[in-house]
């Protein structure tokens, strides 16, 4: 236990690099991408690491949002799995006639099967 405490900033420097590797594995893959994608179908400029860097923190600020790991944010749909459940027949039938309404879809609407 003595030689546990003596090292804990071992197993930190390890996390640290660990975090570093990462952050410049994707850093360059965002940028690799970027480039040999984007200025031959769109005509966009090539973009450097530090840039790359900054679109992968803003893509998860805007798209994943600050909380990590997915699922962790899935808990709405748990909740509507256990509504549903819950729900008659009538109730049901209630939803999805509300949700086509919603989604721009009339009852004199036919339904297209694949």
């Amino acid at each position: 236990m003595h030689a546990m405490r003596k090292y804990w900033w071992l197993h930190g420097l390890k996390f640290v690099v660990f975090v570093v590797v990462a952050l410049v594995a994707l850093g360059a893959v965002v940028m690799g991408l970027w480039n040999w994608l984007l200025p031959g179908l769109f005509g966009w400029p090539l973009i450097g690491f530090w840039q790359a860097l900054g679109l992968l923190v803003l893509s998860k600020i805007l798209l994943g949002g600050l909380r990590g790991g997915p699922g962790r944010h899935m808990h709405w749909r748990a909740r509507m799995v256990d509504r549903w459940e819950h729900m008659s027949d009538e109730e049901r039938e209630k939803f999805r006639q509300g949700m086509r309404r919603h989604c721009g879809r009339s009852e004199s609407t036919p339904q297209q099967t694949p």
